[in-house]
């Protein structure tokens, strides 16, 4: 299966395993991290999109995903979070594609919680 959870996240996306060949892709969603209590993500944003990404990276053919646990509430809502600060991330979940492009790995789309759950946007994102 192409998920990859919990992913560790590189220094940069330019460390990100995005093959050497042009237009290569490799993903990131963004999730909340597991509630020791409940033993889900403590957000429902993620508890609702989660089967949908999980579908979408479920056969072997489909792209590389890596799954980035981005703390617990009290973490997440730290406005010096790394993921915040660093990935520019500011809501979960949120799935990130980069791509391999002139040589160097962008960022080139994007869904934030809600757009997760329609499968046109996700579809046309992971495609």
């Amino acid at each position: 299966m192409p998920i990859q959870e919990p992913y560790q996240l590189p220094d940069s996306a330019q460390d990100l395993p995005v093959a050497g060949e042009q237009n290569a892709i490799f993903f990131l969603n963004f999730i909340a991290s597991i509630s020791p209590e409940t033993q889900q993500s403590w957000c429902p944003d993620v508890r609702a999109a989660l089967p949908y990404t999980d579908a979408a990276f479920s056969s072997e053919t489909d792209p590389q995903v890596g799954y980035v646990h981005v703390g617990q509430k009290p973490e997440w809502k730290d406005l010096t979070n790394i993921y915040r600060k660093k990935w520019n991330v500011h809501s979960v979940p949120t799935l990130i594609r980069y791509q391999r492009i002139d040589g160097e790995v962008k960022e080139t789309g994007r869904l934030v919680e809600a757009d997760l759950l329609d499968q046109k946007k996700l579809t046309e994102l992971v495609s």
